[in-house]
């Protein structure tokens, strides 16, 4: 007799998918007014992607310039964009960065302090004043222990192994969600007023990343797009100069720009500082884009190493500077390679680092196309443009995991009637049921390496038409193989499942790059085409992409006033640009 597969029913006012800062901070909102939330996510709350942001966060708080304002925080932020962001979510995110701050501190984060009491804030590159507030080089994993503790305060539910397969929708009204223990199989109907998508970005379908297995797959572009929403700029991703390459596994994991900024040299190949070549005034200073720019070009021009990069040598500087100053990437290279920076060089190549664009959304409220879903953090879009001004994606969480908690109660609060679709719940059912009982050839995670290979060869650092439409081709060859792809589930649970969905997400997110790519035929900041070497006023448009409509433009409001006669260049002097 066939035993029938377990399937947990759950109802909560608001579902939150994903369990990274914006996430949490999302529950926390909801939590502390009452509202009924429930938070899932896919790897263990307290190993959030989060936790590996190590710079800083930003905020005007004046405390180091008294004269700093929210204004010249967006003025900066939109340059820094290439004009590209969009004027009221930096607005938003400037105006309201102390009060994120603020909340930090009362949920018990200890930020680093002068002797007065006074938070510390440093420069970042491209800030007109010091405001990036910081907890030595660890700011990402105290921010993420500081909402986690808050969480279980709260006693907010949190499931940390459910995987999310679709987002559940009927007559374009969120009804809750559909998903699966990824230790166990349990299945989860979930059933909610509204859904807050805070499932990280797409920078993995990269072969070098600085996302570790497994996360930013793309999971939350997919999942907008199959509920009925549309994406904002997808091809705009921040490729960090030094990923290291070795071992295949880690291949991507960074080598902090702290290494840069203690006085780390780039090398070629042949022995040359080659940054010489291409900003002889900041050298290995300078913007991340330029710097990961140079280092392809070594690459590209057959100057780099054997595995194809370059040399980034701290081994000059002091030892005891080196433990003190540098002490996780000498970790981080000990642990992987076995490799002592303080006598060899670190082999490295830009790496696939942030996902700038994003699920398409409101600038007030981040608000969807679909009624009753969100989307916030790196999984949204309009904060960052063309380029990430450093410090920013840290605030943008704590300033719309508020707002997009309040929105979300509030919306869940005014729903008249909530209208379930069994059909669409049966449909959710049915393809994980067909993809446990699929026994094709085609092995997930093969085809999860030749997306990242396709992305890496067609659409890296550089790219061009001939090379863009050739990534698309290969596109689709894998797309055809993915229809005969076998899922083994074994006593070790049923990750072979969740890469099935992890490999139509990345799908997805890997066709509107492309595609965006292609219409956006200009050079701006991260964006480089080898075929439009220039900046382009027409191309000064957000490009919105949805599998009906394929790509359109978009315009972008004026900026205010009071914010664009602040803009101006900003001297870089002694900055370690980030």
């Amino acid at each position: 007799m066939k035993t029938r597969t377990n399937e947990q029913q759950i109802s909560t006012s608001v579902l939150v998918i994903g369990t990274g800062g914006s996430g949490l901070r999302a529950a926390i909102e909801l939590a502390e007014h009452g509202v009924d939330v429930t938070a899932v996510g896919k790897r263990p709350r307290n190993d959030a992607h989060t936790a590996l942001a190590a710079g800083g966060i930003n905020a005007a708080l004046g405390t180091m310039d008294a004269e700093d304002t929210w204004q010249q925080h967006a003025a900066d932020t939109i340059k820094e964009s290439y004009y590209l962001a969009d004027p009221r979510t930096v607005e938003i995110v400037a105006k309201g960065a102390a009060e994120g701050i603020g909340d930090l501190e009362r949920y018990g984060m200890g930020f680093a302090r002068e002797e007065d009491g006074r938070i510390s804030q440093r420069f970042f590159g491209a800030h007109t004043f010091r405001r990036t507030a910081f907890a030595g080089d660890y700011t990402g994993l105290e921010i993420q222990r500081s909402l986690v503790r808050r969480s279980e305060q709260l006693e907010i539910p949190i499931l940390d192994t459910v995987y999310i397969t679709d987002v559940l929708t009927n007559d374009n009204r969120v009804f809750g969600a559909y998903g699966f223990d990824i230790n166990n199989g349990t299945r989860y109907l979930i059933h909610a007023d509204a859904v807050i998508l805070a499932a990280g970005g797409h920078n993995r379908i990269w072969r070098r990343t600085s996302s570790r297995r497994d996360e930013n797959t793309g999971d939350s572009f997919r999942l907008a797009v199959e509920a009925g929403a549309r994406l904002r700029d997808p091809e705009l991703v921040q490729f960090h100069p030094s990923g290291i390459l070795e071992p295949e596994n880690a291949a991507g994991t960074l080598v902090s720009e702290a290494a840069r900024g203690e006085g780390g040299i780039l090398r070629n190949a042949l022995g040359e500082r080659f940054m010489e070549r291409y900003d002889p005034e900041r050298m290995e200073l300078s913007t991340r884009d330029r710097v990961a720019l140079a280092a392809y070009t070594e690459i590209q021009e057959g100057r780099g190493t054997e595995n194809g990069g370059v040399w980034l040598d701290v081994s000059h500087l002091p030892r005891e500077i080196i433990l003190e100053r540098l002490p996780r990437v000498y970790q981080t290279l000990m642990e992987t390679q076995m490799l002592d920076i303080t006598r060899e060089p670190i082999e490295i190549a830009p790496t696939a680092h942030y996902s700038m664009g994003g699920v398409w959304v409101r600038p007030e409220d981040h608000s969807t196309d679909v009624d009753g879903l969100y989307a916030i953090g790196e999984a949204s879009s309009g904060l960052h443009g063309a380029n990430r001004l450093g410090g920013n994606s840290l605030i943008e969480l704590l300033v719309f995991g508020r707002i997009v908690g309040q929105a979300a109660a509030q919306y869940s609060a005014n729903l008249p009637a909530q209208t379930r679709s069994a059909d669409v719940v049966a449909k959710a059912r049915g393809e994980v049921i067909r993809l446990l009982t699929a026994d094709g050839e085609e092995n997930v995670r093969a085809l999860q390496r030749a997306i990242r290979d396709m992305m890496t060869e067609y659409a890296g650092v550089v790219r061009s038409e001939e090379g863009l439409l050739q990534g698309l081709a290969r596109l689709d060859e894998i797309e055809a193989r993915m229809k005969n792809v076998g899922i083994h589930p074994d006593i070790a649970g049923f990750q072979d499942l969740a890469h099935a969905y992890d490999l139509k997400s990345s799908a997805l997110a890997a066709r509107a790059t492309l595609e965006a790519a292609l219409e956006r035929r200009e050079t701006r900041g991260c964006h480089n085409r080898s075929d439009y070497p220039e900046m382009d006023p027409d191309m000064q448009v957000n490009l919105v992409w949805s599998p009906d409509t394929g790509v359109t433009r978009e315009e972008i409001d004026p900026i205010p006033e009071e914010i664009s006669e602040l803009i101006r260049d900003v001297s870089q002097e002694g900055k370690l640009v980030e």
